[in-house]
């Protein structure tokens, strides 16, 4: 029989009740500023109008021609319609599964990255036909594309920086008496560390980087080199992690530093080995957050570390010898406990 707790008592907050409302903020804030970039570049189309053709280039072929046309409010609006669809698409990925702060910079980002590269797009493919009568002459600069895809990165990393990280949420019960310890004597240190690389992920990656090389050399498009560049640095950052595990908790880590988590050892409910499908679960590899908003450094199949921590967050880490990281994962969090 259960004893109701005295009048006045405070209810302890469920872990959605901590985090929904973050989310919900931030992605109310990320979606406006998002939507204001699309909205700006609409009316900056608005207030061209009288020196844009009737009928802009909106497509180009292979060989640099416009194949496509259409009016300029149309381009404007068909902008406005898709960064409102991103948007709607990041704030609903960051409401239902934003229980990590992680997830929720990661969502916002994308809302305010949507907008920008909207506006970039389609401010930078309409620029050139002012004072054209007929657009079927203009050929779109390479660069055009690519500004449009790398100057949104600053405002979604500002966004992405705004994002408040996860409050400080103790685990209040004990680790399970089930869950796998290391045998550590009173005061003895340890430490566990490995390194998480490679994958399909990484082949994955090469391809794209020499896909896009040769593309750039075939075009004579040397600015779009650009692209295979930066895409080799974010492969860098996503597949190539430290995982260590020590008094203080768990910590991941990527090779070029960024991005990483630190799980306290307080705030451990149990740690554990799981299997891991990264395309089923995960939608696919490097740093992922799954349907049920669980966190997942996922380079490839099989073994993980899978970290249950307070206010139902939960962050897996596929990496071998997953049973003795969670082993003493779980020995330092009753440690943490009884400090």
């Amino acid at each position: 029989m259960t004893t109701a707790p005295p009048p006045g008592t405070p209810r302890a907050r469920s872990g959605t009740e901590v985090w929904r409302p973050r989310a919900r903020r931030a992605m109310a804030w990320s979606s406006l500023v998002g939507l204001l970039f699309a909205v700006g570049a609409a009316a900056v189309v608005w207030a061209w109008r009288d020196e844009l053709p009737a009928q802009v280039a909106s497509h180009w072929s292979g060989s640099g021609e416009p194949d496509g046309f259409m009016a300029p409010t149309t381009i404007a609006l068909v902008g406005v319609a898709t960064a409102v669809g991103l948007c709607v698409l990041f704030a609903a990925i960051g409401i239902t599964q934003g229980a990590a702060a992680s997830t929720r910079r990661i969502a916002a980002a994308g809302c305010v990255w949507s907008g920008a590269f909207m506006a970039a797009i389609v401010v930078g493919t309409l620029a050139p036909q002012r004072g054209l009568a007929d657009a079927s002459q203009v050929e779109l600069a390479g660069d055009t594309l690519l500004a449009g895809i790398l100057l949104p990165l600053v405002p979604a990393g500002i966004a992405a920086a705004l994002v408040p990280g996860d409050p400080a949420m103790p685990a209040d019960e004990p680790v399970p008496d089930d869950a796998p310890r290391a045998p550590l004597r009173d005061g003895e240190r340890a430490v566990w560390l490995r390194r998480a690389t490679g994958g399909p992920g990484l082949a994955v990656g090469a391809v794209a980087v020499a896909l896009t090389t040769l593309a750039a050399v075939l075009t004579a498009e040397w600015t779009m080199l650009v692209v295979p560049a930066v895409l080799a640095a974010l492969f860098v950052t996503m597949f190539a992690f430290t995982v260590r595990v020590d008094a203080a908790g768990l910590t991941v880590r990527s090779a070029a530093r960024w991005p990483g988590t630190h799980v306290p050892a307080g705030e451990v409910v149990r740690a554990s080995v799981t299997q891991v499908r990264p395309f089923r679960e995960y939608g696919g590899w490097g740093w992922r957050t799954a349907r049920d908003g669980r966190v997942g450094v996922v380079l490839r199949a099989g073994e993980a570390l899978l970290v249950e921590r307070s206010g139902g967050r939960s962050f897996a880490v596929t990496v071998d010898d997953a049973a003795g990281a969670a082993a003493l994962l779980n020995a330092m969090a009753d440690r943490a406990r009884h400090r």
